[in-house]
């Protein structure tokens, strides 16, 4: 390469990758066999299924909280309190049995739940998002999504709210929930 080339190498290479005469297939394509949806790296950039213009079946507000299976729920705890900061949440009333797990703090709104599993395929349990609020039987008779339990009500970042869970198409477990005092009177 020389001064005059306008192209540059990554850092720590003395010369062009040789050419292969490879195709290499692009970043962005077609997500979808019709050319409808765009992939960025893999990822659709809207629902399969679902037409521009199309109304969602809901609207995410805020990432709630995201669980995490460990090994040890203190060891979890000092490490997200002391070594990172975060506040703890309900820590005294699952070390005298009342909750099922504690959870740290992110925000004001989001938490991380930390529950005491044996390490599997992954230690992300499950994630939950906020929606604005919806009729809960509406939602499920739509069968839009793959409805894994619910509705039941449960503790998340804000208190206790019904949720659902449902089934993301990879197989995900992603709890859908929406706060009483959300609700516009």
């Amino acid at each position: 390469m020389n001064a005059s080339d306008n192209t540059t190498c990554p850092a720590g290479l003395d010369e062009r990758p040789q050419e292969t005469g490879e195709q290499v297939r692009p970043v962005i394509e077609p997500a979808l066999p019709d050319g409808t949806g765009t992939l960025w790296h893999g990822h659709p950039t809207q629902s399969l299924g679902d037409k521009p213009g199309s109304t969602p079946v809901c609207r995410v507000k805020a990432f709630d909280h995201l669980v995490l299976n460990v090994g040890d729920v203190e060891r979890a705890l000092d490490f997200y309190t002391q070594l990172l900061g975060l506040e703890p949440v309900r820590v005294a009333e699952w070390r005298a049995g009342a909750v099922p797990f504690p959870s740290v703090r992110i925000t004001p709104e989001t938490i991380i739940d930390l529950v005491s599993r044996p390490r599997g395929e992954s230690n992300v349990d499950h994630i939950c998002l906020t929606v604005e609020p919806l009729d809960w039987d509406e939602f499920i008779e739509s069968e839009t999504f793959t409805v894994l339990e619910g509705p039941v009500e449960r503790f998340g970042a804000r208190g206790t709210a019904t949720s659902v869970y449902v089934q993301d198409p990879d197989g995900n477990t992603v709890e859908l929930r929406w706060y009483p005092q959300d609700v516009r009177a």
